[in-house]
């Protein structure tokens, strides 16, 4: 089997969940992950035991993802 490599390009692809982890391993100080489970229930977990630093960063990004949408 050949050897995969991951592009640091953006895609219009979904990427699979459990490389991507994977990848951000050592990366990353903390996060907000939100998803669906694989029975497709939502998900949400955060390092931050602070919700509202954890709902900040959701508005600030969803802010940047809006913007990056529009350019």
């Amino acid at each position: 089997m050949g050897e995969i490599v991951t592009l640091p390009v953006i895609t219009r692809l979904d990427l699979d969940a459990d490389r991507t982890l994977e990848n951000l391993k050592g990366k990353i100080e903390g996060f907000v992950m939100v998803g669906y489970d694989k029975d497709g229930k939502e998900f949400f977990s955060s390092t931050y035991s602070d919700g509202g630093k954890a709902l900040w960063l959701l508005e600030r990004l969803k802010i940047q993802l809006l913007k990056d949408n529009d350019e």
